[in-house]
């Protein structure tokens, strides 16, 4: 059987997730560099006596979270979803929709489940997955945009979905959609530190005047 057929039958007989499945077979990921790992603890920044400074200091040490792959594959300028640590453009092609979860008759969630899948590939070895699993609105896009933009941006109520600094820390802290970044499935690269610690530096940011990089 030629392996067209073999993918047809697999689609007939599995539906949508055989689908998923033939995607990663036919988009293998690329090599990157990995993204950075570590994270400091957000007592680390008590010595900064400026008290400017020391929050600006504190988002810089969170944006290592929410600059990395994780987080910025899915607030995408263009509407589009990247994917992988190196950013590339979602396989199969895919945009935002009227609702950030995919167009019409191909929904995020056609692959995207509850969970993360493996795939069992050399390639893409895992499907992620979460219960919330979509885009960040238009209004919260950080692809292209300096440290700073995206300071001004996150404290933003008219951009952040009306957001005051308490509700972006639980927001930040507690999420489950934003804890998968800790959790991301095989062949994916985990955010820094763990959700707790960028939750404490989110916390100390806002303590400190939630004042943003230059």
């Amino acid at each position: 059987m030629s392996i067209s057929r073999i993918r047809h039958a697999g689609f007939v007989a599995l539906g949508g997730s055989a689908f998923c499945l033939i995607v990663a077979l036919a988009y293998p990921g690329k090599a990157s560099l990995p993204p950075a790992t570590d994270l400091r603890d957000a007592a680390s920044f008590a010595s900064i006596r400026d008290q400017d400074a020391r929050s600006a200091a504190l988002f810089t040490e969170a944006a290592k979270v929410i600059m990395h792959p994780r987080c910025m594959n899915c607030h995408p300028a263009t509407r589009r979803p990247t994917q992988g640590d190196d950013m590339r453009p979602h396989e199969p092609p895919m945009f935002a929709g009227a609702a950030d979860k995919g167009p019409s008759g191909l929904a995020c969630a056609s692959c995207h489940g509850d969970a993360n899948v493996a795939t069992f590939t050399g390639g893409i070895r895992s499907i992620p997955g979460n219960p919330h699993w979509s885009l960040a609105p238009a209004s919260m896009a950080w692809q292209g945009l300096t440290l700073g933009e995206i300071c001004r941006q996150v404290r933003d109520p008219k951009r952040n979905g009306g957001r005051d600094l308490e509700a972006i820390h639980h927001h930040m802290a507690e999420d489950h959609l934003v804890g998968w970044a800790w959790h991301p499935g095989e062949g994916r690269i985990p955010a820094p530190g763990t959700q707790k610690a960028f939750g404490e530096l989110i916390r100390g940011w806002i303590d400190s005047g939630a004042k943003c990089p230059a």
